[in-house]
């Protein structure tokens, strides 16, 4: 494991350097640059069950797991293998395989609110066909979101959080027209009476409510008590949808995902990350008369080339046979307790106010008294402090999210020894900074 000792990163810093000429910012997508922490990305060259090595040897215990997919560890050996076999018969149809069905018949059997899925290929893209068929499917056009949920970058999506639930969204990113997001309401996570508010300002316009019913894009914020059960009984009051996205928690903090966990079943369901094994996937699903409005079923269009992609739907295939295993989803909030619980003790005893929790193998520490129950909560965690202990657990041999703002993974592989080496060096960092 990676010590302060010996901890080098001359070969990321060149290849970092080298890539600002070549991509914007020097990255693929923005977080990778390491701006909300400060100092420059490590650029990964493997990696393994829990683990990453980057480009100058270093090994570190993972807590990112490429973004949620890797529940199972990275590479893990029967994914691979299936990999290998799906290879000699091609990376790319274009056309219908057996393999769609296999996937597609699993994700149906697991989530509760899917009679039907339509695979896409990542989890913005599931949104943006989901808002589209939520529209089509009830003839209006508004639709709400909260505050820190992120779907995707959609134009119609990307909307300024902390507008004011009586209000319409701004744009949050130049190139994104006033227009795109006219139809975009906001909303408070965990604050029903700012949804009742907007269905009352907006009678008969609403389509739906799309949420991360778990928030993992404003770090980790689980619902209140109600909360998920309350959107339920309002959007049916109104007629409108209600959207789960579950590209973050769908198959992670249980096989159901979060309406499975909280017995709350929405109407259709976004989906990516897991369902995938590591590959470029998503997928949307619903009840079977809403999703019988997509094409050639129905009249929304919606379509992609490489859409049900036979390796995607491999890796998918068999992460989920393996999480099927009896143990597992135990197995996994054991560990991910364990590390939570951890570092909110070791935070309490070396004087920092903190709070946070887990569901599953998904969990988040602000730095902050809290409670932290929405977006502007999480905003008045010291992310000064956070930096400097996002840098002091890298040079220890520790990857986190390079963000507070971001929700961790544990895997099926990391084990009771990775805790205990990640809260030894947390212990370490706190008592510095």
């Amino acid at each position: 494991m990676v010590t302060t000792s010996s901890w080098t990163t001359t070969k990321s810093e060149e290849i970092f350097q080298a890539a600002q000429n070549l991509m914007p910012g020097g990255v693929s997508s923005p977080v990778r640059a390491f701006k909300s922490v400060g100092g420059q990305p490590i650029v990964f060259d493997r990696v393994k069950g829990a683990y990453v090595w980057d480009v100058d040897g270093n090994q570190y215990i993972d807590y990112v797991g490429t973004w949620g997919p890797a529940i199972c560890g990275h590479a893990h050996p029967e994914v691979i293998s299936a990999l290998h076999e799906a290879l000699e018969k091609g990376t790319s149809f274009g056309a219908p395989s057996a393999l769609e069905n296999v996937l597609a018949s699993m994700v149906i059997e697991a989530v509760p609110s899917i009679d039907m899925v339509r695979f896409v290929n990542s989890g913005t893209e599931a949104c943006m066909a989901v808002i589209r068929l939520m529209r089509a499917f009830t003839g209006r056009d508004k639709i709400i979101k909260f505050s820190g949920c992120y779907h995707g970058h959609a134009d119609m999506l990307l909307v300024q959080a902390g507008s004011g639930v009586a209000t319409l969204g701004l744009p949050d990113s130049p190139g994104v027209p006033k227009s795109a997001t006219a139809s975009t309401l906001t909303a408070i996570y965990n604050d029903l009476e700012s949804v009742k508010s907007l269905f009352e300002a907006n009678p008969d316009s609403i389509a739906g409510v799309i949420l991360e019913p778990v928030v993992g894009n404003s770090g980790f914020v689980p619902p209140d008590a109600g909360f998920l059960e309350g959107l339920r009984l309002i959007t049916q009051e109104h007629g409108a949808l209600l959207v789960f996205d579950e590209v973050m928690t769908g198959f992670r903090i249980a096989y159901g995902g979060a309406q499975e966990k909280f017995g709350v079943t929405p109407d259709l369901t976004t989906l990516g990350k897991v369902i995938g094994g590591g590959l470029p996937v998503g997928a949307y699903g619903g009840r079977k008369d809403i999703m019988s409005m997509v094409a050639p079923a129905g009249p929304m269009y919606q379509a992609g080339t490489l859409s049900g992609n036979p390796l995607a739907m491999t890796a998918g295939i068999k992460t989920l046979e393996l999480l099927q295993k009896p143990g597992t989803y135990e197995q996994l909030d054991k560990i991910t307790k364990k590390l939570s619980e951890g570092l909110l003790q070791i935070a309490k005893e070396t004087g920092h106010p903190a709070c946070g929790g887990q569901i599953s193998a998904m969990f988040g520490m602000f730095f902050t008294g809290g409670p932290v129950r929405n977006y502007d909560d999480a905003k008045t965690s010291d992310l000064a402090k956070f930096s400097r202990f996002h840098r002091g657990m890298l040079e220890r041999g520790i990857y986190l999210a390079p963000s507070q703002f971001e929700a961790g993974f544990t895997s099926l592989a990391h084990t009771d020894e990775d805790i205990d080496r990640t809260l030894e060096a947390a212990r370490e960092v706190m008592s510095s900074i």
